[in-house]
């Protein structure tokens, strides 16, 4: 598994390949600052480090999860936006490549970990508020090993900066742009799309291991 520094030196060369134009629509965290708000040593420094990023000035944030040895990939898409906007879905993406660990039961943390920052920037919002913010899980590939977590965590965000749009909406499907092969599912109350299983293929998460020299 990789650990925090290798993590962030592979996640620097992966940001710096995108022009600066792109890049004005992301920011991120470090990728421990959320294991380290899990500190109650540290969550105070921790939130107040955030605070000085304004995150949500940006339309996607990248928050890194590193929790009982495994990673995963929390972003916050149209938090630059009301959260009541009509136009564009202020929402949570969680992407877990083991879904079998249930990464559900991060909720209430990552819950906590939003309304927490917006009161370390002093923006006014409710508990309540927070509570109706949609949390989506997308089936993401999974991995095949107990050892890839951080290299597809990675690997997910490079493919996130290379196809998010700059209009975010979950209304025509959610997440529309992870894939370019969407399939169509109906149920009795609704029709709804959703993002098929291989987003990528896995000859295309080796060749991203072996490029950026990830291979375990």
């Amino acid at each position: 598994m990789l650990n925090s520094k290798q993590f962030s030196d592979c996640f620097e060369k992966i940001w710096k390949i995108f022009p600066d134009n792109q890049r004005a629509s992301f920011t991120y965290l470090d990728c421990l600052w959320f294991s380290w708000y899990m500190d109650e040593l540290f969550k105070e420094k921790v939130l107040v480090w955030i605070s000085r990023k304004h995150i949500f000035t940006k339309k996607y944030v990248f928050v890194p999860i590193l929790h009982w040895r495994h990673w995963n990939l929390l972003v916050f898409c149209n938090f630059d936006k009301p959260l009541q906007s009509k136009t564009q879905t202020t929402c949570m993406l969680l992407l877990d490549s083991m879904q079998m660990s249930g990464p559900r039961r991060l909720e209430p943390t990552i819950r906590k970990f939003l309304l927490d920052v917006y009161e370390a920037e002093k923006r006014p919002i409710t508990k309540q508020a927070i509570s109706k913010i949609p949390l989506l899980i997308p089936k993401v590939p999974q991995q095949r090993n107990g050892e890839d977590c951080g290299r597809f965590v990675l690997y997910f965000i490079s493919l996130f900066m290379e196809s998010a749009p700059k209009n975010f909406s979950t209304t025509g499907g959610y997440p529309y742009f992870l894939t370019l092969d969407i399939i169509y599912t109906y149920n009795t109350f609704c029709g709804k799309l959703q993002m098929k299983e291989d987003w990528f293929a896995p000859q295309d998460f080796d060749c991203f291991c072996k490029r950026f020299k990830l291979c375990s």
